[in-house]
């Protein structure tokens, strides 16, 4: 599955570069994954009894005038090969690869209580500047961790919290009484 999926993913991306449009095919493909990741989306693209044409006629319906033809053509394609498990994945797929070409990530932040906008502000623009990509915060809150956040980005984990800070004392001073 992750083989076809990253083929149509493939084709996509060089589409979008070829024809100068790759922010836009981010954008868009943000939009198809996240609407047809819906159950009710889902269970029409799924449902066995549902003919490739009445498939085709709902996509066309929902998003022909907000995506680009080559993204259309994608989705009438898999719904033609009966490949609709694959779409989501695929766009998945198409979104890291232009995520990763226009250097932009995701952080994962996780605070002890929810930040406010200039924190998370503060935050991008650091995170932004020291890994040199476009970073996108999103956060959750973790109240185990009693103080400053940890974060998970572009394959990196920051911990800068109480939590961990003192289990580092705490493992330094025995280490200094035993000496």
């Amino acid at each position: 599955m992750e083989k076809l999926s990253l083929l149509y993913a493939s084709a996509l991306f060089d589409l979008a570069m070829e024809k100068n449009v790759i922010g836009d095919f981010l954008e868009q493909a943000v939009l198809l994954r996240d609407s047809l990741s819906d159950a009710a989306c889902q269970r029409i693209l799924i449902h066995p009894h549902i003919t490739v044409a009445e498939k085709q006629d709902f996509l066309r319906k929902a998003f022909a005038d907000n995506i680009h033809e080559d993204i259309l053509s994608f989705l009438y394609l898999a719904t033609e090969k009966n490949r609709e498990p694959f779409i989501l994945s695929a766009l998945s797929a198409l979104i890291s690869m232009i995520e990763r070409h226009m250097k932009k990530v995701k952080a994962n932040v996780f605070f002890a209580v929810a930040p406010d906008e200039r924190q998370l502000t503060v935050m991008k623009k650091t995170l932004s500047e020291k890994i040199k990509k476009d970073v996108e915060i999103s956060y959750e809150v973790d109240s185990s961790v009693i103080g400053g956040p940890y974060i998970f980005v572009d394959g990196y984990y920051l911990d800068w919290t109480v939590k961990t800070r003192l289990r580092d004392l705490t493992v330094h001073m025995k280490e200094g009484c035993s000496a």
